[in-house]
């Protein structure tokens, strides 16, 4: 056997050799195959796998289509490919715009809600739940088919020109109390922040008529508020002429008083004069008086008999004629035995009279008479 080998021809060798090395190359590029294989399928089952969850969402997961009750926040997390799926909720303040087409008949008129905007917040806590109850549409299911309720009830119960002009303004707080009642009790957790509607569509025939009133309105407004600046001026003018009155009034009494205060003091300060000169004069009066009463005080303790008596006879040698008569005059008689002082008195008085009367007169000359006896 061995020597069959060795006598098989070289190029029959080299074949041999070369089938062997063929097959080694072959296993190699399978197994690259295989190894290729194994790396995209990884490659799929984790792409499949990581998932990134944005800010302000919260992701529910479903295994086998069952709930599962943990969800996760924000950023990349894993789940088991192909078997596990995900859904991304958001938690944060949504803005939800509703286009509603289906026209609502009020009194034979068709009209239109071309958008309604309602701004919603869900609590993390709660997204479990409402998303096992109505599914992560739950907006379709909770807000939308309730608006819709909603304004359909109102435009039943009101008028076309209550709805259009005079309520509009309620409509949008009047949805959003309807539906934060039912979702209160339907979905825990659930708030509608806002509610916003825009003006409904009408046919153009009322919507002219509409505007035609709106018109009418604002030109009786402007002639209301007209008369009401014309009555607010003359109102002011009024306040104004009283003012100015008042005013004048104020000043008036205010001159007045002032005269007022200007004669009181004048009269205070003619008083005050008054009471001095009064007090001069007082003053004056009493020295007179006192004046008078001391020397009236001296002349009587002055006026004695012997003085009396003395002074006459002075008068008496002062004179420069002496009459001589039948009878002795009064005034020789000797007052001494008079007791009263109104007899000396009476002397000085005649005294005083003799002394006047024996004056010597002009251009005659002195005489003397003298009586022999």
């Amino acid at each position: 056997m061995r020597g069959e080998i060795f006598a098989y021809p070289k190029k029959s060798i080299f074949r041999c050799t070369h089938l062997q090395f063929s097959g080694r190359r072959m296993t190699m590029a399978h197994v690259g195959a295989v190894v290729a294989a194994i790396a995209g399928v990884m490659a799929i089952m984790l792409h499949s796998s990581i998932h990134k969850i944005e800010e302000g969402h919260l992701a529910v997961y479903y295994r086998g289509g069952a709930l599962l009750t943990t969800p996760n926040g924000p950023g990349y997390h894993i789940m088991l490919p192909f078997i596990t799926t995900y859904r991304s909720v958001q938690v944060r303040a949504v803005i939800w715009n509703y286009v509603l087409v289906f026209p609502f008949e009020n009194g034979g008129v068709m009209i239109y809600f071309d958008r309604i905007e309602v701004v919603n917040m869900l609590v993390p806590l709660a997204v479990v739940d409402i998303v096992r109850n109505y599914t992560a549409d739950y907006d379709k299911t909770l807000i939308f088919n309730k608006i819709h309720h909603e304004l359909n009830q109102f435009c039943s119960v009101h008028t076309l020109q209550e709805v259009y002009i005079e309520l509009f303004d309620i409509i949008d707080e009047n949805l959003k109390t309807a539906l934060q009642k039912d979702l209160n009790s339907m979905a825990p957790g659930l708030t509608i922040q806002a509610v916003r509607v825009t003006k409904p569509k009408i046919p153009e025939a009322i919507r002219r008529n509409f505007e035609l009133m709106e018109a009418e309105k604002t030109r009786l407004l402007i002639t209301a508020q007209t008369q009401k600046v014309v009555e607010k001026e003359a109102e002011t003018e009024r306040k104004k002429a009283i003012i100015e009155a008042e005013k004048i009034a104020q000043v008036a009494q205010i001159q007045f008083k002032q005269k007022v205060m200007e004669k009181e003091t004048e009269k205070q300060i003619s008083e005050i004069e008054d009471a001095a000169f009064v007090a001069r004069e007082k003053a004056k009066a009493d020295a007179e008086y006192y004046t008078a009463a001391k020397f009236a005080e001296a002349n009587r303790l002055k006026l004695t008999p012997e003085y009396l008596e003395l002074m006459k006879y002075q008068a008496i040698a002062a004179n420069s004629k002496i009459y001589f008569g039948q009878d002795i005059p009064n005034m020789f008689v000797d007052n001494s035995a008079s007791p009263s002082i109104k007899g000396a008195a009476d002397s000085s008085e005649q005294l005083e009279f003799l002394t006047k009367t024996d004056k010597p007169r002009k251009g005659s000359a002195p005489r003397t008479e003298t009586e022999g006896h």
